[in-house]
């Protein structure tokens, strides 16, 4: 009976959880229907990156939407990696907001780093380019992560393979969108791949190995 108690208290707030993102995701479609038309169509389609990413607002309001989406899809992923792999006495909501809230200062930080490189460099439009395609091919690959929670909670047990799997879809996703990002911008950023590599692992990889040590503190 113990048992059965943590687990209708794990499901009711994680139930509140995919309500408030597919609520989230109703508004964008309400708020801004052709922005979310050519999202949606971003896997087949660089519209949206051409056409959005000209008026260089990486934070419009439809990209902050779909932000809090992304904030909350991967913070459920991360908790329920974390809960499944290791042992915590904190209590399951108590954590996920850890985790949620370390994930978004963590991107807003990231974002507010890249802002500044790009203002010593005047670079701020190009910058604001990047920021905008990274943001939009992450928010994507978060609505896939959003179902895969779904999925993981409500149709399955976790497992850690089906955890490792996902991941890894998800890291080779993300991987391949900074590879695109990269050849697009190349030119415009006169970058080569030594300096893309630095800065993938200063400003892409060590913020989330920070991350994780905030949340096992």
């Amino acid at each position: 009976m113990q048992a059965t108690a943590r687990l209708s208290e794990y499901q009711d707030w994680i139930t509140i959880t995919f309500l408030l993102c597919f609520g989230l995701l109703v508004l964008a479609r309400v708020a801004f229907p052709q922005r979310f038309e050519e999202f949606i169509s971003l896997l087949n389609s660089g519209k949206f990156i051409a056409f959005k990413g000209k008026e260089n607002k990486a934070f419009h309001g439809f990209n902050i939407i779909l932000f809090s989406v992304q904030a909350i899809a991967v913070s459920l992923f991360i908790f329920l990696g974390y809960r499944y792999f290791f042992e915590t006495d904190l209590h399951s909501i108590v954590l996920f907001i850890r985790i949620l809230t370390g994930y978004t200062c963590l991107i807003l930080l990231k974002a507010g780093v890249e802002k500044i490189i790009g203002n010593i460099f005047d670079i701020d439009e190009r910058i604001d380019y990047y920021i905008f395609q990274k943001l939009s091919y992450r928010n994507f690959i978060s609505i896939f992560l959003l179902f895969a929670c779904l999925f993981l909670v409500y149709s399955m047990e976790v497992t850690g393979l089906s955890l490792r799997i996902i991941a890894l879809t998800a890291v080779l996703a993300n991987a391949f969108s900074m590879f695109i990002i990269y050849r697009r911008n190349q030119s415009a950023l006169s970058v080569n791949w030594f300096y893309f590599i630095l800065y993938i692992c200063a400003l892409e990889i060590a913020p989330y190995i920070i991350l994780y040590k905030l949340i096992t503190i």
